[in-house]
């Protein structure tokens, strides 16, 4: 990658970090924009959140909804993707005997969050296995789609799978469900500024995404998007002064998940500077170059560390992160000592009862921190 990138984020020198999945990194440029706007609220906080919040709130929906292909009034910003998707959970009616139809490859907060909400209903929620390796995407649609039922209400899915980083094709099975009378809903906390999103064209009933992860924007940012046809089912998750109100906002569905009162909104008025650093640095050309980085090394670890890659190389099933399957069967000790020994953050995953080692390659990363992996595993696995 090119040096000048990594100079314009803020991590540690002493640390290669290949685990930008789990929380993001956000660059200087954005982080600088991100500490403007909360010492702008600081100066004045009144005409801050009473009377600009609106008119600011509503720019910072338009530029996020421009990027991932929605209008601006069909989404709303939330803390993370977690947060929405619990929206939408406690908000569906789900009745005794109703399905929520899932793969076993979600986000394990997630899958808590179904659990929890089909017990409360009695409703059943079903992992549909997807067998690892994925050789194509045919593969998980088959193995979704098979389990589907009579009694299922929804299906459930990741774009992009958390544990083992494959790119789900939701466009299938999201026009399945849509066929089939079954409302989507779709975990998409790594898509949006790893892989291209248009949610217009994709057509789902409710998606969920982090602007702090892969769009680089600051910790605390997601949205929550809803086609207007189903946002009268949504209720919100925190009831303030959103609710039933007469000010002339843009929709209900705007007012009762964006009005809250009190709350610093500074990370959510920075995803349009996220937006432009990524506009103007090419970011489809860096998250090319970083494909073509980790298929690299992907393809060393698996011939000569003979590591199982959980998908084929294959661009439509991984982006800039994909994982592996190691037969070590102490996961915490291996991240423990890769990290202690060798100062290299990479997250190792329990996986359907197996350690998965889940690597990400962003902007900031050179092919030095690949070789410095490779070289850190040979001695660890090879003893």
């Amino acid at each position: 990658m090119d040096g000048r990138l990594r100079d314009l984020f803020l991590l540690r020198d002493d640390v290669i970090f290949l685990n930008h999945g789990s929380f993001g990194a956000c660059p200087r440029p954005v982080f600088e924009t991100y500490q403007q706007w909360q010492a702008e609220l600081e100066r004045q906080p009144v005409e801050f959140l009473a009377r600009r919040f609106a008119s600011e709130m509503a720019n910072a929906r338009e530029v996020l909804a421009a990027y991932v292909g929605a209008e601006a009034d069909d989404l709303v910003y939330v803390s993370n993707a977690t947060s929405g998707l619990n929206t939408v959970a406690k908000s569906i009616p789900l009745e005794s005997g109703d399905e929520v139809l899932a793969s076993d490859h979600e986000y394990g907060a997630l899958d808590r969050t179904w659990q929890f909400v089909c017990e409360a209903r009695g409703a059943h929620y079903v992992r549909a296995p997807v067998a690892t390796p994925v050789r194509c995407a045919g593969d998980v649609v088959d193995a979704i789609w098979e389990r589907v039922t009579p009694r299922t209400r929804l299906l459930f899915l990741s774009h992009i799978t958390s544990p083992t980083g494959i790119v789900f094709p939701i466009d299938n099975l999201v026009s399945r469900a849509r066929e089939a009378g079954i409302l989507s809903v779709i975990d998409g906390a790594h898509a949006p500024g790893q892989i291209p999103v248009d949610l217009s064209e994709l057509g789902a009933d409710f998606y969920a995404g982090n602007c702090h992860k892969w769009m680089m924007a600051p910790k605390g940012v997601g949205f929550l998007h809803a086609r207007r046809e189903v946002q009268a089912l949504v209720e919100p998750l925190v009831v303030s002064w959103g609710w039933r109100s007469e000010r002339p906002g843009p929709s209900r569905f705007v007012d009762e998940h964006e009005w809250q009162g009190t709350r610093d909104i500074s990370a959510f008025l920075s995803v349009p500077s996220a937006i432009r650093f990524m506009e103007e640095h090419d970011w489809p050309a860096v998250s090319g170059r970083c494909h073509a980085l980790l298929s690299g090394v992907r393809s060393r670890i698996a011939d000569g560390l003979g590591l199982l890659p959980v998908t084929a190389d294959a661009p439509e099933l991984y982006a800039q992160m994909t994982g592996f399957l190691l037969s070590d069967s102490d996961p915490e000790g291996l991240q423990t000592r890769l990290r202690g020994e060798f100062s290299i953050e990479v997250p190792v995953i329990l996986f359907d009862g197996r350690p998965v080692l889940r690597v990400s390659v962003q902007g900031y990363n050179s092919p030095s921190d690949l070789e410095a992996l490779l070289s850190a595993l040979e001695r660890m696995l090879r003893g």
